[in-house]
Parts: C-alpha cells; structure tokens; sequence
C-alpha cells in the first residue's frame, strides 16, 4: 500500500490550516499516511532538532508521495515549510506532491501555491496539476472541526485519486 505523507506547512500559533490537514486526513481511504507537522521540526527560527530530522528523512525517503497543506501569509508560503523542505532533498527524488492551500482571505492560498510550485520542482518533485484552495477558512469549519460546506470532500477526494494514481504510475 502506497504511503504519502501530509506536511503541515506552519507552526503559527492559532493556526486555521491545522484544520484543513485533519479534514484530508480523515478523507484519505486509498493510502497510508501520517501527518508530519513542521511545528515538531522547528525550533525558533533555523534551529532544527537533529533527533527529528533523521527520523522524519526516514519517512520522507519511504514515501511514495506527499501533500503539502499550507496556508499563504503575505502572498507566500511560511518560513518554517521553508526550511523543512530546504533540509532535505534526495529523499524528493521525483516524488508526487500536491499541494493544498489555506487562507483566512478570499484567495484560498493560491498565491502561495503559485509560488510553492517552482520550490517543490527544484527540490525534484513533482507537483501533480490538482490543487485545493481552502478561503475564508475561519468560517470554514465548525466549533467541531466539519467542514461546512460538502464541495470541499469532493475537491480533496479528486486530489487525494491524483496523487494515488502519481504514485502507482511513478
């Protein structure tokens, strides 16, 4: 069974998109996965914890492919996805990605995914061409963490098949 990882891409306090990352992960059927969130691999600013980083190196090489949920600030993606991604590279090796944008806005983070893509093809991977945008997402969801509106499990359902079809094609 493949498995495909989910990267939290910020570690911000009160962060929406960490209710986005559960709402995929409940959604994934197909495949094994895990959330890999950049708040367990980041200290303040550059400092990695080297404990970590051999073990999360280990899951990124096992990967069949991963999902990046981030969300966008200032029209780009966080500084702690940043330096995850920056802290390894062969272990991409032509790897599907896709990429799931937040955004307390109207956007949906497409901003930063316009700007994430040419990141994640210069780390080797391959982002695959569905994407999701999550706006408004303080609304988005209820005091329980469902979503509120039922498109949004079809959309990551759409990309959760895309990137399972990468993987066994890859």
């Amino acid at each position: 069974m493949n498995y495909i990882p989910i990267i939290l891409g910020t570690a911000r306090k009160g962060r929406q998109s960490i209710k986005v990352a559960r709402f995929v992960l409940e959604n994934v059927e197909d495949f094994e996965t895990e959330l890999i969130d950049v708040r367990d691999w980041a200290k303040p600013a550059t400092l990695r914890h080297p404990k970590n980083q051999e073990k999360v190196r280990n899951k990124i090489e096992k990967a069949d492919g991963l999902i990046i949920v981030s969300p966008e600030y200032n029209s780009g993606y966080p500084g702690e996805l940043k330096i995850f991604l920056d802290s390894f590279y062969d272990e991409y090796d032509d790897k599907p990605v896709g990429i799931i944008g937040v955004s307390a806005g109207s956007f949906g983070g497409v901003r930063m995914i316009e700007k994430l893509r040419p990141v994640l093809i210069n780390l080797g991977m391959k982002p695959i061409s569905s994407f999701v945008t999550f706006k408004n997402v303080e609304d988005l969801f209820d005091e329980k963490g469902a979503v509120r509106d039922d498109a949004y499990i079809k959309f990551v359902k759409e990309l959760l098949s895309e990137i399972k079809e990468k993987t066994d094609n890859n």
